[in-house]
């Protein structure tokens, strides 16, 4: 199954940039909605006007805690929390937001998963 989350946006190019910063990709470009892939994870934004969609966490995840760190680093100016371990859910995680305000997480399991990192590191 695929699917993708589309969201509102009032700065489609500049919310795409920032998104393309920090490690996606543009998947498709419609004009006024655009759909980032970062892995198998596929999010739209589109330019609607009136207030952004807001209230949804995007969770994205990563190999190891070096990336987090590594991302941490380039985005320390936005984070709202610095990198630490969850011991409930043994994951290692920093909280930060988008330039529209959108909460984001950022992660890695501390435990094993059942996730192809073969097909993960072909994208």
């Amino acid at each position: 199954m695929a699917g993708i989350v589309f969201l509102k946006t009032n700065n489609l190019r500049g919310i795409v940039e920032f998104y393309r910063s920090i490690g996606s990709k543009v998947w498709l470009d419609q004009g006024d909605c655009v759909i980032l892939q970062r892995d198998n994870f596929l999010f739209g934004f589109c330019e609607r006007g009136g207030e952004v969609t807001k209230g949804w966490l995007l969770t994205f995840f990563y190999k190891t805690p070096q990336e987090v760190d590594a991302l941490y680093e380039k985005m320390k100016d936005r984070a709202e929390t610095k990198p630490q371990k969850n011991d409930k859910y043994n994951i290692y995680r920093f909280f930060s937001r988008d330039p529209e305000g959108r909460d984001l997480e950022f992660q890695t399991f501390l435990h094993d998963i059942e996730f192809n990192w073969r097909i993960y590191n072909k994208m």
